[in-house]
């Protein structure tokens, strides 16, 4: 585990986003930007194909990506060691429940899988069928949101319910 960015902010709903071998620098960016303005700290799960100070990247994130709280991870293992107690609901278009039906608390995980493959079906197996979220899609005619879309309507919903939970 390798921190490369800003210092840990106090994050108002303790939920963390966690990208799964990302492929596309600017959806990095754009989600490293959302992460700093709601100071949610941001997990990368190597490999990435991409070096981190790329220019699209940087572009996307504007001036924010200094203050992202990134951490890198060596794989899937690694991410689990790093966070054994918390837990991980997984981001897919295989997910049967909604994130709107789903009861996010302080301190939950939001993890999103790549742009081209998701996660690999091991890590659906590990987290159970209980534990993967989908965003609702009225087109059948279409297969997702772009990955960075997903990762903020996912979020702020996540941080609403928490908020509401503790008020």
């Amino acid at each position: 585990m390798e921190v490369v960015r800003a210092p840990r902010l106090e994050s108002p709903s303790g939920l963390e986003l966690v990208l799964y071998s990302p492929r596309i620098p600017q959806n990095v960016g754009a989600i490293g930007r959302l992460c700093a303005t709601t100071s949610t700290p941001m997990h990368v799960i190597r490999p990435i194909t991409f070096p981190l100070d790329d220019r699209a990247l940087r572009r996307s994130a504007m001036d924010y990506w200094d203050h992202v709280h990134l951490t890198l991870h060596d794989g899937f293992r690694a991410f689990r060691d790093a966070m054994p107690e918390r837990r991980i609901w997984l981001f897919s278009t295989r997910g049967q429940r909604l994130h709107w039906d789903t009861e996010f608390q302080l301190g939950d995980v939001l993890l999103f899988g790549n742009e081209a493959h998701g996660v690999p079906e091991n890590i659906h197996a590990e987290l159970g069928p209980e534990r993967v979220v989908r965003l609702p899609q009225g087109n059948p005619h279409t297969r997702s949101l772009n990955l960075a879309m997903a990762a903020a309507v996912a979020l702020f919903e996540a941080m609403r319910r928490v908020q509401a939970a503790g008020s």
